[in-house]
């Protein structure tokens, strides 16, 4: 078995603390052009384009800026998106995945623009950045990305070599992507945003929105920010008016990092469709003596489905792998991300619903966040701006809907709707609480009512509803990461019944194990 470290914490949060900053004032109201939910990648690039043509803006933020998912990233920066080009090509048109480039490349140069206009120091390194295989069956899918990646636009190629330890079958290679310290960048938003009058709360959920004229959001401690425009940035959307949680698919995926030898690094960003994903980077490191940090990813699963062997078992196949393709690494953190996908692989950013005018959405960037929130900001403050949109603007468009999604609409939906009544058909995960060990945690009837039931390390019981408050599928334990999660729509809950993650906005309620 392979020594994992101890704790569950994000480098990028250990390596770039930040100030606490206020909640937005309980009961009060506070008057801006934009709102702006969710302090992560796309709200807060939002936000900045917003207030650098002077606008005035508000961020609320659940818990604290760029703590999220950003906060938990691998941070790559990268057009080239695994088999994406392909896919688009024959799933939807070579028109459209040119569209996709030219957005996705164009958010790598002005994310490099931003970072050099701001003058911060976030880490950021060109380095080109790979799709590979190792079996022979899978090169012909190499061969077909790079073709289609070359021709929507790309600098890409076919390569058999790499930077990488080991051998490969084959590798599209796209140059002049980029890597950075993802908070250190977003940190740097926030106090230039800050610098030209925005507003910036944290600890504020944001429970309600009201599209009226002005638009009003209300926070958990009954605050209200209005606005004429609002935009939610939340990673899964807080509110379902657009029914976003019919065409949105979570998943989750474990990271660990690792200190490696200066000469060992693959000098590159890479990823491989195989073995479940493993997605391979190196940061800098300031406290390695010389050494890099080696970022590994892997082990995608959907939110309280791990599959194979528990969330704690994927960790260890994740920590295999490195050691066996990197044996002179030496594990220091691990962590694990989220992220959606849309069921035609290309994100939501722009009008929320058909019938707004003033309210919008970025959502479902599949793993790729970094690019993705980046043209988010300026796709979004282009519509509030009225300004002319760019090109690839209808390539984004959230109200689309078309006949190529069916299928996987329907497969997403009827996996939910397994979840959503299976679960309640089975008596229970355990057959008493007495079998719930110290750290662990299941769902178990007591007296004819389901409880979700974990065992502090100490002993101690903690008894919650096990009914997410978003649309009522069951949760499931999380052991490795200590926490419930929903299987059909991907909110996270403490063991408190706190929530962690959305689209649940109301925790779980507490139960107690000694009520009829």
């Amino acid at each position: 078995m392979t020594t994992l470290p101890v704790g569950y914490e994000s480098y990028w949060m250990l390596s770039a603390a930040a100030t606490p900053l206020e909640p937005l004032p309980p009961d009060s109201r506070v008057e801006v052009d934009v709102a702006v939910v969710g302090g992560g990648i796309a709200g807060l690039s939002t936000a900045w384009e917003l207030a650098r043509a002077g606008r005035s803006v508000a961020v609320l933020e659940s818990d604290r800026l760029a703590a999220g998912v950003t906060g938990h990233t691998t941070a790559k920066l990268s057009a080239l998106q695994g088999l994406s080009y392909s896919w688009l090509r024959a799933n939807r048109s070579a028109a459209d995945a040119r569209l996709y480039a030219l957005s996705q490349q164009g958010a790598v140069e002005h994310a490099a623009a931003v970072a050099q206009r701001l003058g911060v120091d976030c880490e950021f390194e060109r380095v080109p950045a790979h799709t590979y295989v190792e079996s022979a069956e899978h090169v012909a899918d190499i061969h077909e990305e790079a073709r289609a990646a070359a021709e929507a636009g790309l600098a890409a190629s076919y390569v058999t070599a790499t930077g990488l330890p080991f051998r490969v079958g084959a590798a599209v290679r796209v140059e002049n992507q980029a890597q950075f310290h993802p908070r250190k960048y977003l940190l740097a938003l926030a106090e230039d945003i800050r610098r030209s009058g925005g507003l910036l709360y944290e600890r504020t959920r944001v429970v309600a929105l009201d599209e009226g004229e002005p638009c009003v959001v209300t926070a958990e401690n009954g605050g209200e920010v209005a606005a004429r425009d609002v935009v939610v940035a939340t990673h899964y959307p807080v509110f379902d008016r657009a029914l976003m949680f019919s065409r949105l698919q979570p998943r989750r995926e474990l990271v660990i990092s690792a200190l490696l030898p200066q000469e060992d690094d693959p000098r590159g960003t890479y990823l491989s469709p195989e073995r479940g994903t493993r997605s391979v980077r190196t940061a800098p490191y300031p406290f390695g003596d010389g050494r890099r940090l080696l970022i590994v990813t892997g082990e995608t699963f959907s939110p309280g489905t791990p599959g194979i062997g528990s969330v704690a078992a994927r960790y260890e196949r994740l920590a295999a792998w490195t050691y066996e393709r990197f044996p002179r690494a030496r594990l220091a953190h691990r962590w694990a991300t989220q992220d959606n996908e849309t069921t035609d692989r290309v994100p939501y950013i722009g009008r929320f619903h058909a019938a707004t005018q003033h309210t919008y959405v970025a959502t479902g960037f599949g793993g790729w966040g970094m690019s993705s929130g980046v043209l988010a900001g300026q796709l979004l403050a282009a519509h509030i701006n009225g300004g002319e949109l760019p090109a690839w603007a209808g390539l984004y468009d959230p109200v689309r809907l078309r006949p190529s999604e069916g299928p996987a609409l329907l497969r997403l939906q009827s996996t939910v709707a397994r979840r959503f009544v299976g679960d309640r058909l089975r008596p229970g995960y355990v057959d008493s609480v007495e079998e719930i060990t110290p750290g662990t945690g299941a769902i178990v009837r007591v007296r004819g009512r389901r409880c979700a039931v974990h065992r502090t390390p100490e002993g101690e019981l903690r008894a919650l509803s096990p009914r997410c408050t978003h649309l009522g599928c069951l949760v499931r334990f999380n052991d490795a990461e200590v926490a419930w999660e929903c299987p059909c729509h991907g909110s996270r809950f403490g063991t408190d019944g706190s929530v962690i993650q959305g689209p649940a906005t109301r925790p779980l309620e507490p139960r107690d194990l000694g009520e009829e």
